[in-house]
């Protein structure tokens, strides 16, 4: 019994045509595509590699906790809206850095080092060309920034007032004597001490879940978050009350969220340009020369809040206190609402409290 040998594709007509009794080559028939199909999926082949390994057009870089990642999708999803080639597959890639604020979780804010705790190594990835832009709670970012780096957008503000969150009580003025507020904020310590030096203030820190969980877990009987983080994680439901500004004067630019790139990156400034709401940029810069003038950090228990009057003004209200609230200073101010205006009315507000408070003040 004799065998065939077998025919590989693409193998010339006389090799096909050898087997017993085979005399003379044979043709191939004309009907054979073979070849060109191989071109075809090779063809294929090379276009799947050059997808797969094609760069995103805008890298975003962001922390990777729930919060953050909300607000690198809002980035993401406003960035498609405004530019139709930006909603191709792959256009937009988001990229996780973990920073030095999510890796220590056991110790104070405070206690750590104060400035760019989460923002630090985010903007090392921006610099070095790892990311193409990077999304911040513009709360988080220093006053300074790095050589290289501008910061020219900033996202429409949400509710920047602070939730309390309670399951014994409806409002911090009703928390019983001894009652446990649990805050990584010097700034909210010190305001709840000012205020209602029978409460006690712990060291409390996580994200919004963590803390949430901790509260029903009975660690502390209430804490505070930011109520504009709750709303972009649909958590609103769970604040007990909103603190209204005379009450808690919330954090300078909580509720602001700021979008940095590379200086000379006229690319992603043109992108950035298009998203930037100038109200808040203006309340933002105003706020920030505030900080910058109390020279201020996670270890200094700032407050301060801008806003377009209903005349169209710029109205602020700012404070600084000691720790254990029992001295806190506060002053307001009013000008054009315009971006120099803004600076000079901030930096001027905080250069008079840091007259008042004297040399000692700020020495704890």
């Amino acid at each position: 019994m004799s065998h065939r040998p077998a025919v590989l594709p693409g193998s010339p007509p006389h090799e096909q045509s050898r087997g017993a009794g085979a005399t003379k080559p044979m043709a191939a028939p004309r009907t054979c595509r073979r070849p060109r199909d191989g071109q075809r999926f090779r063809a294929q082949a090379a276009a799947a590699v050059e997808a797969e390994t094609k760069r995103a057009l805008i890298r975003i870089g962001t922390r990777g906790s729930p919060l953050a990642m909300a607000q690198a999708y809002m980035t993401r999803d406003l960035l498609k809206e405004a530019f139709p080639e930006l909603s191709e597959d792959n256009a937009l890639e988001i990229v996780i850095i973990k920073t030095t604020g999510d890796k220590i979780l056991n110790q104070p804010l405070a206690d750590i080092g104060g400035k760019g705790l989460f923002t630090k190594e985010i903007d090392e990835a921006l610099l070095s060309g790892r990311i193409d832009i990077a999304v911040h709670s513009m709360k988080d970012v220093p006053t300074y920034l790095p050589d290289g780096m501008i910061l020219p957008c900033n996202l429409k503000r949400e509710d920047v007032r602070d939730a309390f969150i309670s399951a014994i009580s409806g409002s911090l003025s009703e928390l019983p004597e001894g009652a446990v507020v649990g805050t990584a904020s010097l700034r909210r310590q010190a305001q709840i001490l000012h205020k209602y030096p029978h409460l006690k203030c712990e060291n409390f820190r996580g994200n919004v879940q963590t803390r949430l969980r901790k509260l029903k877990e009975g660690v502390v009987d209430a804490t505070m978050l930011a109520f504009a983080g709750l709303k972009r994680l649909d958590m609103q439901q769970y604040a007990t009350a909103i603190l209204e500004f005379d009450e808690m004067l919330p954090a300078v630019a909580q509720g602001a969220i700021g979008i940095a790139c590379r200086g000379g990156d006229d690319a992603m400034g043109a992108y950035l340009a298009a998203l930037n709401h100038e109200p808040t940029r203006v309340a933002v810069i105003c706020e920030r020369a505030f900080l910058t003038a109390l020279d201020g950090s996670c270890r200094t228990p700032i407050a301060g809040h801008a806003r377009q009057a209903s005349d169209g003004s710029l109205y602020f209200q700012g404070n600084v206190a000691t720790p254990d609230g029992k001295r806190l200073l506060e002053t307001t101010r009013t000008a054009t609402f315009k971006a120099a205006e803004a600076e000079k009315a901030g930096d001027d507000a905080g250069q008079q409290l840091k007259a008042e408070g004297g040399p000692d003040f700020f020495n704890w």
